[in-house]
């Protein structure tokens, strides 16, 4: 008896199933078989690139959707699909381009908006993805995910009251969602509603990226520990942890031991916060009988703009280290530490980094003399930019052998730290010394609104953009006051 092939349809059909059911490697082959009964088959082949993106292989699958794209130009799809594959892949330019295209051949495509927005956010134009977003939610207007989105560029944007309601709409339509749920949280915190910020923001551990590894231990409350361990859990950046070690000791009155978590680097500098018995990381096996995540202090011990535990130095630097790089720095002049980039994989790095040429109007202050406190990431921009932007630069040993161990005994030395917002404000802020802050117009929650000062840290100054993006206007004000700071420890500028 002949064995009747399937038609290009009926492996088509099967290939969808199969995708729609997550057995993308059976998908792709289904999908294969029916291009080679039918060569033009667009969709075939766009499905074919769709399943090599599920599983990660959008190299291959960027072919597939040019080769659709060939049989089906202007198709928005496929451009669509493109343009997440180019995302994932870091071409961030060029998946701009395909989600353009995709909205070019059909603008009423909510979701092409969406990417879009995100996307541009992501890279730092706001105001472009405001109106992305604000196309997306004319489409969707009962979408949750089109207020929320919404709600983060207007945020970013400084419109806080505005941003809520859109949280608050998204919350209307879908009572669940937790991105809108955390995000309005930290914008209750920004504004000192501390009382509902902190309770809000415990909704942050439902979220995939903030997940930390179950310990099976359960939640400490702020009863009495009466002799019992309990580790207290690093969570989010190093920034936070420096952050809220504080509460450590505070911890430790309740009358128990503290085991602190957090990265093996970090614990030489956490070694001189008091409160703290012993170190783990996330690796080392723990016997504890309860467990605490450092964010969720605050908001245990009822903190608010009276209570919070501002008393500095709670973090030391170490006076061989001190000694060491006594000799290292400028001899004489106004010295100021600079740092301008923040953890480029941190989402919101775009909008708080500072390119460094914004920092030129320091460099032109006579005697200032500028000693690069930048780790990682944009160092690359000191070379680039060392004839207008002349900086005292450190090789590889700085903090080789444990983090900010180094980099706070030069802050010792220093007259002033001005930085973007990043671990460098907290690391100078717990060890007591002078750090004026450059912050954007949507600043994170812990620096709220309204003020040039910080109640987490009596040392630091604050100076925000008026408008999104001027940085430049940011530090023509730094430079006046530097001026003025200037004239007063080393005699008038000449």
């Amino acid at each position: 008896m002949m064995r009747v092939m399937p038609s290009a349809d009926e492996l088509f059909a099967a290939g969808n199933d199969a995708l729609s059911a997550g057995r993308a490697e059976e998908a792709f082959a289904l999908y294969q078989q029916a291009v080679a009964a039918q060569p033009d088959f667009a969709e075939a082949v766009g499905n074919a690139a769709v399943a090599l993106a599920a599983l990660g292989r959008h190299d291959e699958a960027l072919t597939f959707y040019d080769r659709a794209l060939t049989f089906r130009p202007g198709f928005a799809d496929f451009f669509f699909n493109r343009g997440n594959s180019l995302v994932a892949l870091e071409r961030n330019r060029e998946a701009l381009a395909s989600f353009e295209s995709a909205l070019r051949s059909n603008p009423q495509f909510a979701q092409a908006w969406t990417n879009r927005g995100v996307l541009l956010r992501r890279l730092g134009y706001v105001v472009e993805a405001l109106e992305c977003h604000r196309n997306s939610l004319q489409l969707q207007p009962q979408s949750a995910d089109a207020h929320s989105n919404y709600g983060l560029c207007l945020a970013a944007l400084g419109r806080v009251e505005d941003a809520i309601d859109h949280y608050d709409a998204a919350l209307q339509v879908q009572p669940d969602n937790v991105g809108a749920r955390c995000n309005r949280a930290q914008l209750l915190l920004l504004k000192a509603n501390f009382h509902r910020g902190w309770k809000e923001y415990e909704s942050r551990w439902q979220l995939e990226r903030a997940r930390i590894p179950d310990r099976g231990l359960p939640r400490w409350n702020g009863e009495d520990l009466n002799g019992r361990t309990i580790l207290l859990r690093h969570e989010q950046g190093l920034g936070d942890t420096i952050m809220f070690c504080r509460y450590a000791k505070l911890v430790q009155q309740r009358g128990g031991k503290v085991v602190f978590e957090c990265p093996n680097r970090l614990q030489r500098l956490l070694s001189t916060c008091r409160g703290i018995d012993t170190f783990v990381d996330r690796s080392t096996a723990v016997v504890a009988d309860c467990e605490a995540p450092l964010i969720d202090l605050p908001g245990i011990f009822g903190t608010d703009l009276r209570s919070i535990p501002s008393g500095v130095p709670y973090l030391q630097a170490e006076s061989e280290r001190i000694e060491q790089w006594r000799t290292r720095l400028p001899a004489s002049g106004l010295r100021i530490g600079i740092c301008w980039q923040g953890n480029p994989e941190y989402p919101e790095d775009a909008m708080r980094s500072i390119p460094l040429r914004h920092f030129a109007p320091l460099a032109a202050i006579p005697d200032a003399r500028l000693i690069s406190l930048q780790m990682g990431g944009g160092k690359e921009q000191a070379e680039a930019l060392a004839g207008q932007i002349p900086t005292t630069r450190f090789g590889a040993d700085l903090d080789a052998d444990g983090a900010f161990v180094d980099t706070a005994a030069i802050m010792m030395h220093l007259d002033l730290v001005v930085t973007s917002d990043t671990s460098i404000v907290h690391l100078a802020g717990a060890i007591g010394r002078p750090v004026w802050l450059a912050l954007s117009t949507g600043p994170e929650w812990r620096w709220m609104r309204d003020r040039d000062d910080s109640p987490w840290y009596p040392t630091a100054r604050l100076f925000r953009q008026d408008r999104y993006g001027d940085w430049a206007g940011v530090f023509s004000r730094i430079q006046e006051e530097l001026i003025a700071l200037k004239a007063q420890r080393l005699g008038p500028v000449r």
